[in-house]
């Protein structure tokens, strides 16, 4: 399914727009705003940019990246990195992660070396940045920015690969010495540190919010939107801020082995980091909301493609009950999306078929003293109609359809999954297993 940002690249190509009718549904308040000179950025910007047909599996690439700098910052905030949990399998992700290295290696050793030289050589943070989106001209905006925050790792868990083995392994000392890294003054070394972590934190979080943008479907979301058009146009700007901290941040590693053990006063630096943390934090605010909207708007989206299918069906003669239930009760396509109320099983749909079937529809704020008649009255019906085999042979069944709104809201919601549970497990009908 085509993404949204790529869809983007495309209607520009195209070179139209058409705007729907009733389509609006981002309000004009909400986005991020571009100062003139970051206008004139994103103009320059736009001119590096002319992704082809090549794809980078930015997901993969992006857990693996996460994974060293959380390791790294860990042991640069001074805990255990042990702490984080280790890979289940480990053969099968070096195995999974070589198929996604295997194209774009070469890019991010590049785009390494690239920032590392021209650093050390006294260019500055913005020409540094737009020599990045040159080298990666060719791939999408996600694909930028994963590559280049995968060169910063490459860097960054090497150097504090170093720090933590130089004094247990004879390699590490040799390495770390040629180097230059100044492992024998780590309390300055890490008091250095601190000031990065926090952006290198923000960091990782905007670049999660552009990956998660470049996955929304195009089908749903599109660019006939202006206020969702404009904030999409601003994905650009959020690259350009996330890559120019990475370069920050290479920048002052840099600086720590250029210095060696007379390490100078990093208050200039640390004022830097500060600024460009704070930067990348209202970015990533801005990007957050407008995600949040955007997945409402496709739950409204996909909600009304399915009452309208709901109004076919019902208005279609049919000699099974199966297709309308599928289309209720099971559109997700669960392969045991009911529970039994008595046994607590996850339970097929046929159980449903060719019985006459009751929906009881309600959200989660149904009254206890309601449920406690229905559930007196289902038991009562169910034993009335026992068979000699003890088993019920009732020719209809009565299914409890929870409805939370919105969905998104219910599955970041632990206090609404609590409830979900506790009106659950008295209930003796068959119950839709998620709401």
């Amino acid at each position: 399914m085509e993404s949204l940002i790529k869809s983007q690249h495309a209607q520009k190509q195209a070179g139209h727009s058409g705007k729907a009718p009733g389509t609006e549904i981002i309000p004009a308040t909400t986005g991020l705003t571009m100062s003139s000179d970051e206008s004139m950025m994103l103009k320059l910007i736009q001119q590096t940019h002319s992704p082809d047909a090549r794809e980078v599996q930015v997901r993969g690439l992006l857990s693996l990246v996460e994974d060293i700098l959380d390791r790294a910052t860990l042991d640069s905030d001074d805990s255990n990195a042990s702490m984080l949990p280790l890979p289940t399998d480990d053969k099968l992700m070096q195995s999974s992660m070589m198929s996604v290295l295997d194209s774009v290696s070469y890019a991010i050793d590049r785009v390494a070396c690239e920032i590392a030289y021209k650093s050390l050589t006294g260019s500055d943070a913005h020409e540094i940045t737009m020599s990045v989106f040159e080298h990666l001209s060719s791939y999408h905006w996600d694909g930028k920015l994963v590559l280049t925050l995968a060169a910063f790792a490459l860097n960054y868990g090497e150097f504090w690969l170093l720090v933590q083995f130089y004094s247990k392994n004879q390699l590490a000392k040799s390495l770390a010495m040629l180097k230059l890294v100044p492992v024998q003054n780590r309390v300055t070394l890490e008091s250095v540190s601190q000031g990065l972590n926090d952006l290198i934190r923000e960091m990782k979080s905007v670049t999660a919010c552009v990956v998660e943008l470049s996955e929304l479907p195009g089908r749903y979301i599109t660019l006939d939107d202006p206020q969702l058009s404009r904030i999409i146009s601003t994905i650009p700007i959020a690259v350009y801020w996330t890559i120019r901290s990475i370069v920050a941040c290479i920048s002052q590693i840099n600086m720590i082995t250029a210095m060696g053990h007379e390490m100078m006063n990093t208050q200039m630096d640390s004022w830097e980091t500060s600024m460009l943390a704070n930067k990348l934090k209202n970015i990533h605010d801005h990007l957050a909301e407008t995600l949040r909207l955007c997945y409402r708007h496709i739950e409204k989206q996909r909600s009304s493609e399915s009452l309208k299918m709901l109004h076919s069906l019902f208005d279609t003669t049919h000699i099974d009950n199966m297709k309308i239930l599928t289309a209720l009760i099971h559109p997700k396509n669960h392969t045991m999306p009911l529970q039994d109320g008595l046994t607590k099983r996850k339970v097929h749909l046929d159980v449903l078929r060719r019985k006459t079937v009751l929906l009881l529809i309600s959200d989660l704020n149904i009254l206890q003293d309601e449920l406690s008649i229905f559930e007196q009255i289902y038991t009562e019906s169910r034993s009335s109609l026992l068979g000699a085999d003890g088993k019920s042979h009732m020719p209809y069944e009565v299914v409890w359809v929870p409805i939370v709104d919105p969905i998104e809201d219910y599955e970041r919601s632990p206090s609404l999954q609590k409830k979900f549970e506790a009106l659950r497990a008295p209930m003796p009908c068959l119950i839709l297993y998620t709401p």
